[in-house]
This record gives C-alpha cells, structure tokens and sequence, in this order.
C-alpha cells in the first residue's frame, strides 16, 4: 500500500484517527477498502455469513465491544477473509489463533489475542454504523489501515484523492528548521 495514515492525517484535518492501540496480524500489515460492519450481539452468526462472501477488496470492521474480553475472530476466519478477497478485518476486541493468522496472507487489526471464543449463538448486526475508538464507521465509507493505526476518510474521499505531498514537504521542512 503506498499511502501512509500518517501522511493522510497531515494532509487532511477531516481523517479521523481512532484512537485505540491496534496490533497488526496477518502478512499484510496495511490495507484499505470500503467498510463493511458486524456487531457483535448475543452472537455472530452474521460474521460467518459475511466472511463466506466475496470481499471485492472491502474491509470487514467487527464491533465486539458487548462480547467482553473473548475472541471474535480466529484462523479459520482469517482463511476465509483471505480467500475470499477481503482487503482487511477490524476488530474492537481480541482474536485468538495469532500463530496462525501471522502465516496468512490477511491483514487484521486487534486490541490482543486470547485464547476463549465468543459465543456464537445469536445472529448480531449486518451494515450498521459501529462507534470505537472516538470514531464512526459506517459502511462505505473508506478505512486505511498500517501500522501506525486506523483511519477513515471523509465521505467522497479515498487515499488517491487526498493529496499527501504537501503535507510530506511541511514536514520535512518543519524537521530541517
């Protein structure tokens, strides 16, 4: 990916940058798509249901904010996603299966791994707005995705429309004295 959030932010005050501490899984550490979003509720039964289909470079963003500290996301997942051409998976809490999902060609973004899965039961939410992070993700808008953290961009953006180097040559300048 040659965007950087980092330069992105910089460059546009309308980014907004979540704000929890994300490690990065998977072999593709930074990715970008348009959002699509499961919550977590009783169950995730629609997380199956959405992982099985094609991805078309989409990033799944996972809200399991009411699952407590149990895994939302494991290896048998990650392969789907990855066969399934999906850009990238976001979760608001923990995965499980971390040795596995390393060796995968997925990029995931997790606050930690645990060992206990969520319970699977119920159903949960397809394509709702999710809030974390002091950020709103709403499906189809654009994520951008690396090391540094995750951002979405304003309605109508995407990374080629912002434009990063004036905001890299402030930098630079600003560091130079």
């Amino acid at each position: 990916m040659e965007y950087k959030t980092t330069d992105l932010c910089d460059a546009c005050d309308e980014a907004q940058a979540c704000e929890l501490p994300f490690m990065g899984f998977g072999r593709k550490r930074a990715f970008a798509g348009t959002i699509r979003t499961a919550r977590y509720s009783l169950g995730l039964n629609v997380l199956r249901e959405l992982i099985n289909q094609p991805g078309h470079d989409q990033v799944l963003v996972i809200d399991g904010a009411e699952a407590g500290w149990r895994a939302l996301f494991g290896d048998i997942m990650a392969g789907l996603a990855a066969r399934n051409g999906w850009a990238g998976v976001i979760v608001n809490g923990p995965i499980r299966d971390r040795v596995e999902i390393d060796g995968m060609d997925v990029g995931v973004k997790a606050l930690g791994t645990v060992p206990r899965r969520a319970h699977i039961g119920s159903r949960g939410e397809l394509d709702v707005p999710v809030h974390f992070g002091g950020v709103t993700f709403t499906p189809g808008a654009r994520v951008v995705a690396d090391e540094d953290g995750v951002i979405v961009l304003p309605p109508g953006l995407n990374e080629s429309s912002i434009k990063v180097d004036d905001a890299i040559a402030a930098t630079a300048r600003y560091v130079a004295g």
